[in-house]
């Protein structure tokens, strides 16, 4: 199972990148989260809490950080029985970014536990048009 979103914003990489790594701020400016903990860096850990499943925590280690193109979240169970990998990934091109946010469940108890995983689909073009308003505000220019 594959959720996936992407979105132009007229802004510079360097720009997106800033506020999309800036967990600790994200229940300001994006919907659909209602806590976050932790911070960005590799191999550390970021715990969010959505709209989607309330009362349910989302721990995940940050295994990638490629300012400002990639960063990735690996989460799930021991043993790989149950994966999720999200990548956002920033493609600039003449001032303008390219958001890219896709994340994909793996592993042998993935068939069974993908069944209880709700549309996520609205979640994640949210996500994408939050994080695109808060960038290109005016507010937010340098």
């Amino acid at each position: 199972m594959t959720f996936s979103t992407t979105i132009e914003i007229q802004a510079p990489a360097a720009r997106v990148w800033s506020v999309l790594t800036d967990v600790a701020n994200w229940t300001q400016w994006n919907s659909t989260v209602t806590q976050v903990d932790g911070y960005v860096a590799v191999g550390q850990k970021v715990t969010v809490r959505t709209k989607a499943s309330p009362g349910q925590a989302f721990p995940v280690r940050v295994s990638v950080l490629e300012a400002p193109t990639r960063m990735t979240w690996t989460g799930g169970m021991p043993l790989g029985l149950f994966r999720g990998v999200r990548t956002f990934t920033l493609r600039e091109h003449d001032g303008v970014t390219t958001f890219d946010m896709r994340e994909e469940f793996s592993g042998l108890m993935a068939p069974l536990l993908t069944r209880s995983i709700p549309n996520l689909q609205p979640v994640f073009d949210e996500f994408a048009a939050c994080l695109k308003r808060v960038v290109e505000a005016p507010s937010h220019h340098a």
